[in-house]
């Protein structure tokens, strides 16, 4: 089958290296403001892999003509940040097929629903199968140009639906053709709430901001970051988002309870399961706090919850008090810059009982 990978970061560049290792070829795409290392692919006409993934792998096609990339594919894959989704899905307008199933990896806070809006579908519309995963199914990180070191390759607790579900089954039967483990969530809902981004990432920076202004972040994120009063500081997070769940009828797995089976934890604890998780160990801290941690998690992910709570009638202190914390520390205000709420995702007008049915 043909696979094309928009996007060219650390998670494009490992799923490029998979599904090519796997037998498929491959053809990544990207804006031509980020060249670097798909030049470099485009270059050698390959990707190498480290740890996990070994050996080199021939990727068909790397560059910056989406008509080239999508020639024939069978599956496109979207693999960037969450700002990138619209970009993405500007590029593919005009250029997708009933039969080609597109997919956010990860769907990083409602990128299923950004993407129909951007493509111009109405939300429920079923003629193509648009969905997203709940995460990146790796660790990794890119060493050089083309070449992908990956510590983690998740190998349970991956969840995947499409938009809407009653097409999630043409989802699952693609993508398991190389990631066997992935699971069909009750919707794009679940694998927006299961992402566990917002979860941790904006309660360590907040809990180290001082630390990482001080050293500028010369210490590990994990290991040295989540001591007893950041790891209370998940919890409290994570408590409010599954009440938020359990009240859209949605079960969620608990953040370390995920990490757990995920691979990147030995127990399923909010302190000991990060600081001391091997799939954790070597990650830096980022050097400033003008990093996605704070300036993606909080306005895509945190002020979602908290709209959606509102919604539902479920209270999220602890969420709404690092939304604005992390808005005094940046001088910004992340809650009016929300761009994924659901008054922008067209979500307004759906009762309760719409909401567990999409």
């Amino acid at each position: 089958m043909r696979v094309t990978i928009l996007g060219s970061g650390n998670g494009a560049t490992a799923a490029a290296f998979e599904w090519a290792q796997n037998g498929h070829e491959v053809a990544m795409w990207d804006l031509p403001q980020f060249p670097d290392n798909i030049d470099a692919i485009a270059r050698t006409g390959r990707i190498e892999g480290r740890v996990k993934f070994e050996g080199t792998v021939p990727i068909r096609y790397a560059g910056h003509d989406i008509d080239a990339a999508l020639d024939r594919a069978g599956l496109v894959l979207l693999v960037g940040p969450a700002y990138s989704t619209v970009a993405f899905g500007e590029a593919l307008r005009g250029r997708i097929h009933p039969d080609v199933p597109i997919v956010l990896v990860p769907g990083a806070c409602n990128g299923a629903l950004v993407l129909k809006q951007t493509l111009g579908l109405e939300l429920l519309d079923d003629t193509y199968v648009i969905g997203e995963t709940s995460t990146l199914p790796y660790g990794c990180r890119l060493v050089e140009p083309g070449v992908v070191r990956v510590t983690t390759r998740v190998i349970t607790g991956l969840f995947a639906a499409a938009l809407p579900s009653s097409r999630t089954d043409v989802l699952i039967e693609r993508l398991a053709q190389v990631w066997p483990q992935v699971e069909p969530a009750r919707n794009v809902l679940q694998t927006t709430l299961q992402n566990g981004n917002p979860v941790i990432h904006p309660a360590i920076m907040l809990m180290n901001a001082s630390r990482i202004e001080n050293t500028g972040g010369d210490f590990l994120f994990y290991t040295d970051g989540v001591t007893p009063a950041s790891a209370n500081l998940i919890e409290a997070v994570d408590t409010e988002r599954l009440a938020l769940a359990a009240a859209l009828g949605i079960e969620l797995l608990s953040e370390p309870e995920l990490g757990f089976r995920q691979g990147y934890m030995g127990d399923a604890t909010y302190q000991t399961g990060y600081n001391q998780g091997i799939g954790f160990a070597t990650s830096q801290a980022p050097s400033t706090l003008d990093f996605r941690y704070l300036t993606e998690d909080v306005p895509y992910g945190m002020v979602f919850m908290s709209e959606l709570a509102k919604k539902v009638g479920v209270p999220t202190p602890t969420i709404d008090a690092v939304i604005q914390i992390a808005s005094v520390l940046l001088r910004r205000d992340f809650r009016a810059e929300g761009p994924r709420t659901p008054d922008t995702l067209g979500l307004h007008d759906l009762a309760p009982d719409d909401l567990r049915r999409l």
